[in-house]
Order: C-alpha cells, then sequence, then structure tokens
C-alpha cells in the first residue's frame, strides 16, 4: 500500500478456471473460487491444476486468488480437508475463505484465512473476536447498514472488512438457514443448497384462509451497490465482493467491468484510494447489468429497512423493461419501446396471473416483432421485459476484454553496444546488454524502433513511454525483436520473483468468544470445532442441525418480513392486516412453516412445524 492510500479490492467470482481468467482480464483485483471440495457450492469445486493456472496468470497482475473452504466439516474430511490445504498451498494460493472454526486446529501451513460470510459476521464484536483469532479479512453478513458496516470498522480498524455488492441475496443470514436440510436433506452449510427460498407458497392465518395464492414469498431481487461504493468505501470497506459463483463467464464479465469502471471513476476523484492489483483493461462493450441474469435489482438494506426488496411473482430473471404491447395480430406484435430489439432476443412478461411468460424473437422491423408462433396471455399494454439481449450476449461470446500492464522502454548505447531497459508500471525494471557493433544509420531509425518495441503481442505488456538514445545507430530489426523479446521474458520473471504474497502463521488465542453456550446456530459438526470453542470459554455446545435436526426449529431467520411486506408492520407501518397470527407459509407439497416476528430485534423467523 502506499502511503496515505488504502488498497481497494474487487473480488469477482469464478465458477471454473474460464470464469476465472475472464474475471481478471476485466479488472478483477482478486478471484475467489471453489476448491476440489468442501466449498459452500458444491456444482462449483475445480482441480488443483486448474486453480494453478489460475494463480499463474493472476499473479502477473497482482491478482490475488482466494479459495473457498467453507463448508462444515465431519469428523472424517478433516484429515483430507488439511491435506487439501497444503496442495492449495503449495500452488501459492493467496488465502482460504473458510467457515469451520474445526480447520484452525490442524496443522496449517502459513497461509491466510479469511472468515465466510457462512461465519453470520454483523457485529462489531463478532469481527473483533474473529480479528484477534487470527482471521485476515471478515466478509460482512449482507443484511448490514452502511451505519452498521461504518461501527463495525471504526470498532475495528485494522481488520480489512469485505462486503457484497452485487448477485443473489440468500433470504436468511447467511450460515443461518436450515430450511434445506430440514426438508429435502440438503445442507447449505454444506454446499448443497436446494433453494427452498425461491419455492412459491401459500400464505395462511390462523385459521388457516388463504391470504395470498403460489407466490415467491421468501424470493428476494438480487443485490445492486454500484451506485454505493463512494458510501461503502468511506465506511470502511476494503473489499467489493460479486455474487456469482454458480454464474456463466457472461455474467462475470459484465458485472466485473461495470464495477471495475465504477471504481476506477472513484479512484480518479480520490487519491486516498487505489486498486489492490496491476494492469488496465479495456472492453469491446459497454457493460450494462440489466443485460445480466438478475430478478431485479435492490439495495437491501444499506439505507435502512425499505418497501420492494422481494420478487414475489417470480424467482426467474426478468431483465430489462423494453416498453408495452400496443398490438398483437396473431404471431405478430407492435411494441411501444424504449429500447431497440434485436432479432433473436428472449422476452418475457407477466400474466393475469402474475405468472412469468416467456418467449423468443424470430425477426424484427422497427417495432414490430415477428415470433414463431402466437403467444397465449400476451395483450395489449403488457409491460415486456428482454431476459437475452442476443446482441450483447454475442459480444461478450468473443473475447471481449485485454488486461495490459503498461512498461516504459529505454533504448541506449554503452561501451560494449547497446542497452535496453523495461520498467512497469510497478516499478519493477529489468537492464539487458547486448554486445553489437554499432553502425551509423542513413536515415532516422526512431520510427522504425518505435514500431519494433510496441510490437507485445500476446504478452501483458502495453508501451507507454520510449525515450531514445540511439535513433542516429542503425540496429536490424530481427536483432531488436530478439532484444525486446529477452527482456521481457526477464521482466515476467522478475514480476513473479517480486510478487508479494502473504504469509499468517494460525497461533491459537483463548481470548473469550462473545458467548458461553452455543446452540445448533453455532454449526459445530466435528470435535476440532468443539475443541477451538471450548478453548475461548464456551462450556455448553450443541451439534450442528446437520448431525442432530430438531423439531419445531427456527430454519430461517430473516431480516426480510413479509408482514412488513404486506404493509402491516405494527412498527413502522400504518396498515393494519384483517388477518389473525400466526401466518403460516404453505409449500407445494403442504408442508407448514410458522412465521415468527421479533419486532425488538427486525427479524422474522421461520419456523418448521
Amino acid at each position: 500500500m502506499i502511503k496515505g492510500q488504502w488498497s481497494i479490492e474487487l473480488l469477482a467470482p469464478a465458477k471454473n478456471i474460464e470464469c476465472g481468467l475472464a474475471a481478471i482480464d476485466h479488472g478483477a483485483d482478486a478471484v475467489y473460487i471453489g476448491a476440489p471440495k468442501f466449498g459452500a457450492r458444491a456444482a462449483a469445486g475445480n482441480s488443483i491444476e486448474d486453480i494453478a493456472k489460475l494463480v499463474d496468470y493472476a499473479h502477473l497482475f497482482n491478482v490475488r486468488i482466494y479459495v473457498t473452504v467453507n463448508t462444515i466439516l465431519n469428523d472424517e474430511e478433516l484429515a483430507e480437508t488439511e491435506q487439501l490445504i497444503w496442495e492449495l498451498y503449495r500452488i501459492h494460493v493467496d488465502a482460504l475463505i473458510v467457515q469451520d472454526m474445526g480447520i484452525t486446529q490442524l496443522s496449517l501451513p502459513p497461509i491466510p484465512l479469511h472468515a465466510s460470510t457462512q461465519m453470520d459476521n454483523r457485529t462489531a464484536e463478532k469481527v473483533r473476536f474473529l480479528a484477534d483469532a487470527g482471521f485476515k479479512q471478515v466478509v460482512l453478513a449482507r443484511e448490514l447498514s452502511l451505519e452498521e458496516i461504518r461501527h463495525i470498522h471504526e470498532a475495528c480498524p485494522d481488520v480489512a472488512l469485505e462486503v457484497f455488492v452485487h448477485g443473489a441475496l440468500c433470504v436468511s443470514f447467511s450460515g443461518q438457514c436450515y430450511a434445506s436440510q430440514a426438508c429435502f436433506g440438503r445442507s447449505a452449510n454444506r454446499g448443497e443448497c436446494a433453494q427452498f427460498c425461491r419455492l412459491p407458497f401459500n400464505l395462511l392465518d390462523a385459521n388457516g384462509k388463504e391470504i395470498l395464492h403460489e407466490k415467491h414469498l421468501l424470493s428476494l431481487k438480487d443485490m445492486n451497490q454500484l451506485d454505493h461504493l463512494e458510501a461503502l468505501l468511506d465506511a470502511g470497506v476494503t473489499s467489493f465482493k460479486i455474487e456469482g459463483r454458480l454464474k456463466d463467464v457472461g455474467y462475470v464479465k459484465n458485472v466485473t467491468a461495470a464495477y471495475r469502471q465504477q471504481l476506477d471513476a472513484i479512484f480518479k476523484r480520490r487519491k486516498e484510494y487505489r486498486k489492490a492489483s496491476s494492469g488496465t483493461s479495456t472492453y469491446t462493450f459497454t457493460p450494462d447489468l440489466a443485460k445480466s441474469f438478475n430478478r431485479g435489482f435492490t439495495h437491501f438494506f444499506l439505507e435502512g429497512r425499505k418497501d420492494n426488496i422481494a420478487q414475489f411473482n417470480t424467482p426467474k430473471a426478468m431483465g430489462e423493461e423494453m416498453g408495452r404491447v400496443k398490438e398483437v395480430r396473431g404471431n405478430q406484435i407492435v411494441v411501444a419501446g424504449i429500447k431497440p430489439f434485436n432479432n433473436g432476443d428472449g422476452l418475457c412478461f407477466l400474466d393475469n396471473e402474475g405468472h412469468l411468460q416467456g418467449f423468443r424473437v424470430n425477426r424484427v422491423e422497427q417495432n414490430r416483432l415477428f415470433l414463431a408462433s402466437k403467444v397465449i396471455g400476451l395483450i395489449p399494454k403488457t409491460i415486456l421485459y428482454r431476459n437475452l439481449d442476443q446482441q450483447f450476449e454475442q459480444a461478450l461470446a468473443k473475447r471481449s476484454a485485454e488486461r495490459k500492464i503498461s512498461i516504459s522502454w529505454h533504448l541506449y548505447d554503452n561501451s560494449v553496444g547497446f542497452a535496453l531497459s523495461a520498467r512497469d508500471e510497478d516499478g519493477n525494471e529489468v537492464t539487458l546488454s547486448f554486445p553489437c557493433e554499432k553502425q551509423f544509420a542513413e536515415k532516422p531509425q526512431q520510427e522504425n524502433i518505435i514500431k519494433l518495441l510496441s510490437k507485445l503481442g500476446n504478452t501483458v505488456y502495453s508501451i507507454d513511454h520510449l525515450p531514445l538514445t540511439v535513433d542516429h545507430y542503425f540496429i536490424p530489426s530481427s536483432l531488436l525483436a530478439d532484444w525486446r523479446r529477452l527482456v521481457i521474458d526477464e521482466l515476467t520473471r522478475l514480476r513473479r520473483i517480486n510478487y508479494r504474497q502473504e504469509v499468517a502463521v494460525w497461533k491459537q488465542t483463548e481470548h473469550p468468544y462473545l458467548q458461553k453456550s452455543l446452540t445448533y446456530l453455532g454449526n459445530v459438526m466435528n470435535q476440532q470445532a468443539k475443541a477451538f470453542y471450548a478453548g475461548h470459554g464456551v462450556t455448553q455446545i450443541d451439534d450442528a442441525f446437520e448431525k442432530k435436526p430438531t423439531d419445531q426449529a427456527v430454519v430461517m431467520f430473516c431480516k426480510h418480513c413479509i408482514r412488513f411486506a404486506m404493509g402491516w408492520c405494527p412498527t413502522r407501518q400504518q396498515g393494519k392486516s384483517p388477518y389473525k397470527e400466526p401466518y403460516f407459509l404453505q409449500s407445494l407439497d403442504g408442508k407448514e412453516f410458522k412465521l415468527e416476528f421479533d419486532c425488538r430485534n427486525c427479524q422474522m423467523k421461520v419456523v418448521k412445524q
């Protein structure tokens, strides 16, 4: 970090190596990717070989690679986990994102640990405890307001704080959701979430009267904090995290580029902040967050409780609003549009029952759309949305960005011939001397030398400056090309040598935990985790829900409140419910879940009956 500056990290997701490489090219300062096993997205595991390739590419740009090992673990999995961590350390992974405190009791290499949001990190006291225990970065709960984040930073100014700024939202506090395990035997804390919160439910009152029918009452919109990055910076955030380890490469490209451009614009004005990596990305497209998968956008609770954070009608992507249907004639429609359409676009709309319907456009003639067949339920005045922009997707399917590290060349003569120096934007410098007979040129050589030294081809470098003191000498083009290659190879080698990898040796501490007893909410699955908490003063430690399920358990703890969404909050709204409490969610298979409202803590609890 430069004195007087905060190094700020844009952290992008990677489902696989393709997504990871794209994230780097499109401007990420760090990438998080799943380990072969034990990641909170079981479907997004990656081989050690692929992660090693990603690390090798990333470190050229001073981009860090974080690997998720953030499930809770059985006792019999600990030895394998320890071996995996050593393998990740040997390929120079920069940090591990973990949830299970049992990992801290293993024989660990000196690799930094980051505290996953699955640890439910929403108070300054919890963050302070984790930092004192040895965690180098803490991923905060998504539900926190700007003021709560600022308070945590002021209480823990030495702790690197990571926050989610974009992507899908869990309705329950992360790590505190047991609905998938309770209903389907698939643990979210074990990387197997069945997305219970995206299902349709009926809302019933205490008498069994149906209030709402088949609505997605727990399905939240997606987070989008693009316009709040500066406020988050000033609140003390140092790492901005994009959700999406199951998202495709087009999503990673578009969203990473959008946030990179926004942060760079802030850094240009605010010199106290700087990006955490090297190189500059250029794009062949204009980033547009509305064109990537989203369920509609929300700032969630960043500015306090607001309306419309959920999307009751559908958990699917609706995309960008395109206009209203003006006329329907068979398989042709005329749209009073606000944006142009493309051949092959995917469109959707909500029918009279609030269900999402979709169709594809065969051909476009201005505002007249030709469809493959008549679409049932599509009538005049219907609002159309585009959830697939064919032209935009085609642009992203190609190579859509390149990232270059700027270098300055210096070519001059010396006692044995000539010397060529390259200095990169980070201050790494290489000078090679080349014995060569000097021949005076018949005409100035500046144009030819600049042309040859600018040919950096598929390297990660671009020319920034080229001072010359030899344009009166003739140097054969083939010779100069060889010198260029040798210096570039040596500069790349030097960049790898000089890469600053953080070392963190885990030391056991004994400072007291926040409470003396842990219920199933502690997610303690193994004996090593029990030993960790016992060593920090916890005297009563219950087993994790996955190990010992209980009836009548709270399976979700939500900041989202259905009573507030309906306008019936007794403390914040004037509306009064005509229905008798308690309310119940009824799934389509007949299971019922009681809703409890903890107004003192402004939370809703979902209880399995």
